[in-house]
């Protein structure tokens, strides 16, 4: 059987019945012991588990059995970040977990067709937590509504939860790699190339903004009060947690379907995950005591997966090249025809061989602590006059270098700090006022583990990587690029204490050929 998963918005109401099964189907999952496969927790420690975490926020007791070691070592802390293998495990993470609530929901009575709904919170009107969620009530106003949890903060740590569009975006879709380039440069819209990485270092395209920002923003908190959603320990014991990755999903299908995509890795090790190199493989729990292995390559063809999804169009924005290429002169018309004729025969895996050069980078490690942090990245002269030269391609039918701001060794301990990126603000400007010169935003999901010498971590932080082509383009348009250095600006969404202790060890940027 096929179902469609629908947008939550959508559905009829509040409580549609979609909706109204899939909390009966949580407070299935939630009424089973944790060492059962198929509980509520036990499926959220597939994600992350945090001993400590747990307990401070209640989901860990006293008197609770923990599961076997061989359970553990099979299920547990498997989740996939900063790797190509994000968007794969994941979905294979929702299909699993969409069985489970599936087959509750027919054992009460309900639709054998139950699918998991999605939160499109880029749509107008609809970046607000939806109401069954919000609310510790039932329809019938009766309490122990299980879609709701007290460890939402929001992104003004009030418990007003929203996705506030200043702080997210759709850029990664307009990457047509899926593999990033690494070392600089592109990290693609699916991620650089890894083996199995519970909590690897560079984030992915997609998983930067909009997969990071909005669990930072609808978890929110501090090390103090834990937004679950803020932590990968935490975040799959949140039932909005599986609406929102079942949207990250979808926009790895609405990806697809741009033309300028070069579509999903082919290469060996992606394609049949780091099993085959010997590593964890993906497994998942499903109903009535089975297991279900799966690779990467399983999980391209949704068509074969069982589901699909309600809309899947791709943005009607003018295509990145395109775009880019009119930014600098060239008419639409004549864009379009070069961008057609860049695209070529590439594929996902050939795109993984661009190459990256240093640009230039900031002189030591900074603070982020407080309301604002700036420093300046000085450029090199001769690789900035590559990069100048570069824009003659624009004139030849090719195209220039893009660049890329990279935030390298961020450390930390509050993993729900959010905050954007700037560069070349006027002094006594607001850099809200110059959209035209934020870089992105970022949320440090993940930031606590990465800092941290454990579970396989060397403590050397995480690594953003920006794309600040059109800010390069300006300064060209402006005549203005054969400046020395570039001044960075950081802004926290709220004011960053010191006990979070976030750093970055460096801040450089680099060239990549295009």
């Amino acid at each position: 059987m096929s179902t469609t998963r629908k947008n939550v918005w959508e559905l009829g109401g509040d409580w549609a019945d979609p909706i109204l099964w899939y909390a009966r189907g949580v407070k299935a999952m939630k009424s089973r012991a944790l060492k059962e496969p198929t509980a509520w927790r036990f499926y959220g420690a597939i994600h992350g588990f945090d001993q400590q975490m747990w307990q401070q926020v209640g989901y860990l007791g006293s008197t609770d059995e923990m599961p076997s070691r061989a359970d553990i070592k099979t299920y547990w802390q498997q989740c996939q970040h900063g790797s190509w293998y994000f968007l794969p495990w994941h979905r294979g993470y929702l299909i699993g977990f969409e069985a489970i609530i599936r087959d509750a929901v027919v054992q009460l009575g309900g639709p054998a067709g139950w699918a998991l709904p999605y939160w499109n919170y880029f749509k107008p009107n609809q970046n607000q937590l939806p109401p069954a969620f919000a609310s510790p009530d039932w329809p019938d106003g009766s309490g122990d509504n299980p879609l709701y949890v007290p460890q939402r903060y929001g992104p003004d740590n009030n418990g007003h939860v929203y996705v506030p569009m200043d702080q997210v975006d759709l850029n990664a879709l307009g990457d047509p790699d899926f593999i990033g380039a690494g070392s600089g440069g592109s990290q693609g819209f699916g991620g650089v190339n890894t083996g199995f990485s519970h909590g690897g270092r560079v984030h992915g395209g997609v998983e930067t903004q909009p997969h990071d920002n909005v669990h930072g923003l609808v978890g929110g908190g501090d090390d103090q009060t834990l937004g679950l959603m803020s932590w990968p320990d935490l975040a799959g014991l949140d039932p909005i947690f599986w609406l929102h990755h079942a949207n990250i999903d979808r926009l790895w299908e609405v990806w697809l379907r741009i033309p300028a995509s070069t579509g999903d890795p082919t290469t060996a090790n992606w394609v049949k995950g780091p099993a085959s190199v010997g590593q964890r493989a993906f497994v998942m729990p499903m109903p009535g005591g089975k297991s279900w292995t799966y690779t990467p390559g399983d999980m391209g063809d949704l068509s074969k997966l069982g589901y699909d999804y309600d809309d899947v169009t791709p943005p009607s924005a003018t295509p990145q090249m395109v775009a880019r290429l009119q930014r600098l002169g060239v008419p639409q018309a004549e864009a379009i025809a070069r961008s057609n004729a860049m695209a070529g025969p590439k594929t996902a895996d050939t795109t993984a061989d661009k190459t990256a050069e240093l640009l230039g980078a900031n002189q030591q490690s900074l603070s982020l602590t407080g309301a604002e942090a700036r420093t300046s990245v000085t450029l090199d002269t001769a690789v900035r006059a590559k990069v100048v030269t570069s824009f003659a391609a624009a004139a030849g039918g090719g195209a220039p270098d893009r660049v890329f701001l990279n935030l390298e060794n961020v450390r930390g301990l509050n993993d729900a700090t959010v905050f954007s990126v700037y560069i070349n603000v006027p002094d006594g400007d607001d850099p809200a006022s110059h959209p035209e010169l934020k870089a992105g935003s970022i949320a440090l999901f993940g930031v606590r583990k990465a800092t941290m010498t454990v579970d396989q971590q060397a403590g050397d932080g995480l690594t953003f990587v920006l794309d600040i082509t059109h800010i390069i383009d300006a300064l060209h348009v402006a005549g203005n690029l054969n400046v020395s250095q570039l001044h960075v600006r950081l802004v926290p969404r709220n004011p960053v204490p010191e006990s979070a202790q976030v750093s970055i060890g460096r801040i450089s940027v680099f060239r990549q050929n295009h």
